[in-house]
C-alpha cells in the first residue's frame, strides 16, 4: 500500500466518465456546459471524460477535439467507423483509467446531477451503483410499454436477471471493470454483461429527462434487434421452447391420426377436406420457418464470434499534452 509522506498531498481517486458520441453535434456544447460544474464540485476526486466518437458524420469530432485541446481532462477516442453503441461503450470502458467509471449518454436524459449520489454510494463501499429510472415520462407511451415487455420477457427466459428501468448509466468500481474486460465476446449486450459479473450492488432512483438536443438514434426496428440481441446473448430458452412446441404438435398429430383411423373404421371414409389440409400444411410450414429462424439467430451469433474480429478499431486518440 502506498503511504503519503507528511508533506505529500493525499492521492485523489480518479473518476472516469465514458461518453459515446454519434452524430451529437447539437448536444456536445450542452453536455459539457452542464456536466463540468457538477464534476468540479467533487473536490475529493480527480476526473477525466473519455469521449468516444463512434464514426460521426457531422462535426461532433471537431467539437470534441476543440474541447480536448482546452482541457487535458478530456480525452477523445475516434473509432475508424460506426461500430454501434455497445462497441463504443466497450471502447470507452477499456480506455478509462479511473478507480470508478460512470457510462453516461451525451443527450443528458440521464441527469449529471445524479453523479454525486452514485459517488456517495461508492464511498459507502458498494462496487456497483445502479441508476434506476423512477419514471419514464419523457419517453413515448409505446416505448415505455415495449421496454416493460422486454424486461419481463428477458427476466422470464434468462438466468441472469436485469433490473428493470436500469440502463447503462451507473457507477462501477475498478474491480468490476477489470472483471468486464475478461469477457471476450464480440457481440456485446452491455446491460447483460454488467449484470453477469455481479459484485456488491445498490440502486439509486432518479427521474429521466427529455433529450437536451438532437434526436434518438434508436428507431423501433433497432430497438427490436437490440432486444433480440439481449435475449439470444443470455438465454437458450427460445431453442428449448421450439423443442417443446414441436413435441406438442407431434403428439397432437398422433392423437388426431388415431381419431381419423377410428372414424374411418366406424363411419367409413369421408370426402377429403382440401381446405383443412392446406391450412394445416401452411400452419406447420410457418412454424418450421420460425423455428429455423430462431436456430439461425443462435447459429449467426456463433458464426460471428468464431471469426474473432476485434470489437472496434481506433483511428486516433486526442488529448492535450501538459504545458
Amino acid at each position: 500500500m502506498h503511504v503519503n509522506s507528511p508533506d505529500q498531498a493525499p492521492h485523489k481517486p480518479l473518476l472516469s466518465l465514458v461518453v459515446p458520441f454519434y452524430n451529437e453535434s447539437a448536444a456536445v456544447a450542452c453536455f459539457f456546459q452542464r456536466i463540468t460544474p457538477i464534476l468540479a464540485v467533487l473536490d475529493t476526486l480527480d476526473y477525466e471524460i473519455v469521449c468516444i466518437n463512434d464514426g460521426s458524420a457531422d462535426d461532433t469530432l471537431a467539437q470534441l477535439i476543440a474541447i480536448a485541446d482546452r482541457d487535458r481532462r478530456v480525452r477523445v477516442i475516434d473509432l475508424s467507423r460506426n461500430f454501434g453503441k455497445e462497441a463504443a461503450l466497450t471502447a470507452g470502458l477499456n480506455e478509462a483509467l479511473g478507480d470508478a467509471v460512470i457510462p453516461i449518454d451525451a443527450d443528458l436524459q440521464d441527469p449529471p446531477e445524479v453523479i454525486p449520489l452514485l459517488v456517495e454510494q461508492w464511498r459507502n463501499g458498494y462496487e456497483v451503483v445502479l441508476a434506476k429510472r423512477a419514471n419514464r415520462d419523457s419517453d413515448s407511451y409505446m416505448k415505455r410499454k415495449t421496454a416493460g415487455m422486454f424486461y419481463r420477457l428477458y427476466n422470464a427466459v434468462s438466468d441472469i436477471k436485469l433490473p428493470e428501468n436500469v440502463g447503462d448509466f451507473r457507477l462501477v468500481d475498478r474491480q468490476v471493470l477489470d472483471a468486464l474486460k475478461q469477457l471476450p465476446e464480440n457481440r456485446r449486450f452491455m446491460k447483460g454483461l454488467f449484470a453477469w459479473v455481479g459484485f456488491k450492488t445498490v440502486t439509486v432512483e432518479y427521474a429521466r429527462e427529455a433529450r437536451s438536443a438532437g434526436e434518438s438514434k434508436f428507431s423501433g426496428w433497432r430497438l427490436w434487434n437490440f432486444a433480440l440481441e439481449g435475449i439470444t446473448s443470455f438465454s437458450t430458452v427460445p431453442l428449448r421452447w421450439w423443442t417443446y412446441f414441436g413435441s406438442a404438435i407431434s403428439l397432437f398429430a398422433f392423437i388426431y391420426g388415431l381419431v381419423i383411423i377410428f372414424k374411418t373404421l366406424i363411419h367409413g371414409i369421408d370426402m377429403p377436406g382440401y381446405a383443412s389440409i392446406l391450412t394445416v400444411v401452411l400452419f406447420l410450414g410457418g412454424i418450421q420457418l420460425i423455428g429455423i429462424g430462431v436456430l439461425g439467430e443462435y447459429m449467426g451469433r456463433t458464426y460471428l464470434e468464431s471469426k474473432g474480429r476485434p470489437i472496434y478499431l481506433i483511428r486516433r486518440r486526442y488529448q492535450k499534452t501538459e504545458d
